[in-house]
């Protein structure tokens, strides 16, 4: 009995197993990666630390973030003026690698306006209960760091007027190719203008 129990048992894990394709981790390499980021230095800088408000610092930021975004930019799903065509010759494996050596860079981490400290403070260890808005730590960790297996982004010392771009496309509904995004543009719907604000600086400065 025992015999034929074992039997039926190694059948049915054979069964499963051959309708299942086998898990492939991605891991791009940074060495190759490094090769392919020439010309990404004039916006994002050598080391992916952006020295211009409008273009993101990317250093450091989760691999799993960067190789989406890298996906949604190349196939058009989300639209930035400034990238198209730049990643247009670049396999997914190269993409992969980009991904793999920002990643593993330092991001430099910046000073919040005294005058927005408090608001952004408030904002992103407690949201604003009166409006509906929940704490950004629940997603982008209380350091900052976002949630890599989730695929949410680092936010410590990213470029205010980029974070200030980004939560108000996010508010107009501009920037919405995926289910993240739905996420924040509820979020975003809530803030005014002078609460974006002072998230964006205050996670420039947050580590």
């Amino acid at each position: 009995m025992r015999f034929r129990l074992s039997i039926i048992f190694i059948s049915s894990v054979l069964l499963i197993g051959a309708g299942e394709a086998p898990f492939v981790k991605e891991k791009g390499d940074p060495v190759k990666g490094e090769q392919l980021v020439s010309a990404c230095a004039a916006c994002h800088g050598s080391d992916g630390n952006s020295l211009a408000g409008l273009w993101p610092s990317i250093a450091g930021q989760n691999y799993k973030y960067l190789l989406k975004q890298l996906r949604l930019v190349k196939s058009g799903d989300r639209a930035i003026d400034q990238m198209i065509g730049q990643l247009d010759n670049l396999s997914d494996e190269d993409l992969q690698d980009i991904a793999a050596f920002y990643s593993i860079q330092n991001n430099t981490i910046g000073q919040v306006d005294e005058n927005k400290l408090e608001l952004g403070k408030k904002l992103y260890y407690s949201g604003n209960l009166e409006k509906g808005v929940p704490a950004c730590t629940a997603c982008h960790s209380p350091r900052g760091l976002g949630n890599a297996p989730a695929a949410y982004p680092l936010l410590s010392g990213q470029q205010p007027d980029y974070v200030e771009k980004a939560l108000k496309d996010y508010r107009s509904g501009e920037r919405s190719n995926d289910d993240p995004s739905k996420i924040m543009i509820a979020i975003a719907y809530k803030l005014d203008d002078n609460e974006i604000e002072a998230l964006s600086s205050f996670v420039h400065g947050l580590h």
